[in-house]
């Protein structure tokens, strides 16, 4: 015989749920907090009806046998009241019975006489519902023979109960829970630069930081006017501590170039920031029309390029003579990708095809220099002195010579070298003569522009062999020493400048023959061997990099 308990909630919502369209509500089957340990888990607290039962029923199966009704206590039987029963269903008396020998006990109706046993009253009701019953009191009584060591399904304990602040009173050490849990974590916040603002005066408004702190960060930095001369939209990003202090503060000075200032126990770390940028290519292509440098302008390449593409053309072509409308050229700028933002163009070759001159020249990566396609250099070698043979310094490079008469200073820009009238000067590197002149005080005089773009001046000459606008190279015949002019003697006054300054000609750094050779013009001609494909192609607009870095087959 095993315990009946039952309530009308249980009946009744089993009845609901055996109604036509009835929707399928959930049934809450709680366990009491003394259950004895080790009974099956619903593992959820609202539970589908058919599911509760199913669980229910291998619950009541693991039963190992029935509980006799004199090992019951009066607190264990509850009464089934029969109008509970016939409310739930009207029609339930007209059901069979699942047996004879079903009772329904009601604590009621006691005996007088013997109080501790109840009064047997038999009722026929629904086997659902007596089912049900059957197996929730099971459970809910702890009355299951569970073997500890079987596998059972226990629930998780937890909680899911709101009990409110008035349970606990002080509820501060769920505030130190919650700070263990989420430990502080600086975020980055960007600001704008208003119209009049300062960095000194944000710093101590804003990131927390005293005027002395202030001042050593300025100090600190490789360029102040970063911090100091600010401009109404410049931006910068920051982080602060859990005290609102300055923690770290990043600036970019441009696209490019920037610092990183990073708190380090009491003062700043200063890291300077330099993006690296992607590499991309693009091939410009133009005719001459007018200026060269309108002309190259026109292409899209930018004034840093032209000027650039400019200086290296002037090596080998006078533009106001050598260059004539219709002449083509292509150049192949590289330039660093940041941000949809082109920085730091570079002008990797060069093709000029002309009607009076055709120049083809490539960067060499190795020395940054550029050579012709054969390894020889713009750059050729620039000899010391404009002569052969020896001839005596007579007088030398003085910038601070005083005239012997009236004592005022009289710079000696040139090197004078005392010989016979009649020597021959030579050109001392590859150029173009500009200017063929006579003056009282320089006597027959010449001016050589050279392919590197120093320049040098002849003076006291007896009889100039070039005229203006000659193209002469090195060694060659330019002059014959004289003595006209303003000169104490037979000599040769020489000069040269260089942006435009006399310098000594004796000491000046000048270029030495520079062309490649053997292992280094190898690997010229194995990097150049693609970009002069690109040229040759003519193909304008974006160039693929990796083409530049294929290998020599």
């Amino acid at each position: 015989m095993v315990t009946v308990l039952g309530t009308q909630k249980l009946l009744t919502t089993y009845h609901d749920l055996n109604q036509p369209n009835t929707p399928l509500e959930s049934v809450l089957v709680p366990l009491p907090s003394d259950s004895a340990p080790g009974i099956p888990s619903l593992n959820q607290e609202r539970t589908p009806v058919a599911e509760a039962i199913n669980r229910a029923s291998r619950a009541l199966d693991a039963t190992r046998e029935n509980i006799p009704l004199s090992e019951l206590k009066a607190t264990e039987i509850v009464n089934l009241d029969v109008d509970v029963i016939d409310s739930a269903d009207a029609d339930m008396a007209t059901q069979p019975a699942l047996s004879d020998d079903v009772t329904v006990f009601d604590t009621a109706t006691l005996s007088p006489a013997t109080p501790d046993v109840p009064v047997l009253a038999t009722t026929k009701f629904d086997s659902g519902a007596l089912h049900m019953a059957i197996v929730v009191g099971t459970l809910t009584s702890g009355m299951l023979d569970v073997d500890n060591n079987a596998s059972v399904e226990v629930a998780d304990a937890t909680s899911y109960e709101d009990y409110g602040t008035d349970l606990f009173g002080d509820v501060s050490f769920l505030d130190l829970e919650l700070a263990a849990e989420e430990p502080f974590v600086p975020e980055w916040e960007t600001h704008i630069v208003e119209p009049g603002e300062t960095f000194a005066m944000l710093a101590q408004n804003e990131l927390g930081l005293g005027y002395s702190e202030v001042m050593a960060l300025l100090e600190d930095l490789p360029d102040q006017r970063m911090l100091t001369n600010w401009r109404a939209g410049h931006s910068f990003d920051y982080q602060l501590d859990e005290q609102g202090r300055l923690l770290s503060l990043r600036m970019m000075k441009n696209t490019r170039d920037g610092v990183l200032l990073e708190r380090d126990a009491d003062h700043f770390a200063i890291t300077v920031i330099e993006r690296q940028g992607e590499p991309v290519q693009r091939l410009y292509a133009g005719s001459v029309s007018g200026s060269f440098a309108r002309s190259a302008q026109a292409t899209g390449l930018n004034s840093g390029s032209v000027t650039e593409l400019t200086k290296l053309l002037e090596k080998k072509l006078d533009f106001r003579r050598d260059s004539r409308r219709g002449d083509r050229f292509q150049v192949l700028v590289e330039s660093d990708m940041i941000d949809g933002e082109t920085l730091d163009s570079r002008v990797l070759a060069v093709k000029y095809d002309g009607e009076r001159m055709d120049l083809t020249v490539v960067r060499n990566a190795t020395d940054d220099n550029f050579y012709t396609p054969e390894g020889g250099s713009l750059d050729p070698a620039f000899a010391r002195r404009p002569f052969d043979g020896s001839y005596r310094l007579s007088s030398g490079f003085n910038p601070n010579r005083r005239h012997p008469v009236t004592g005022r200073i009289s710079p000696h820009n040139g090197t004078d070298f005392a010989m016979p009238i009649g020597t021959s000067v030579l050109a001392p590197a590859n150029g173009r003569v500009e200017r063929v002149r006579h003056h009282p005080a320089a006597g027959n005089y010449i001016v050589v522009r050279h392919d590197n773009g120093y320049r040098t001046r002849y003076l006291h000459l007896s009889r100039p062999l070039v005229s203006q606008g000659d193209r002469v190279t090195m060694g060659e015949r330019i002059a014959l020493s004289g003595n006209t002019g303003r000169s104490t003697g037979p000599h040769l006054h020489y000069e040269v400048i260089v942006n435009n300054t006399p310098v000594n000609a004796m000491n000046v750094e000048l270029p030495e023959n520079t062309s490649l050779s053997g292992d280094t013009l190898v690997a010229f001609r194995n990097q150049a061997r693609p970009i002069l494909a690109t040229l040759e192609s003519g193909e304008t607009g974006p160039v693929s990099v990796a083409n530049h870095e294929q290998d020599d087959d």
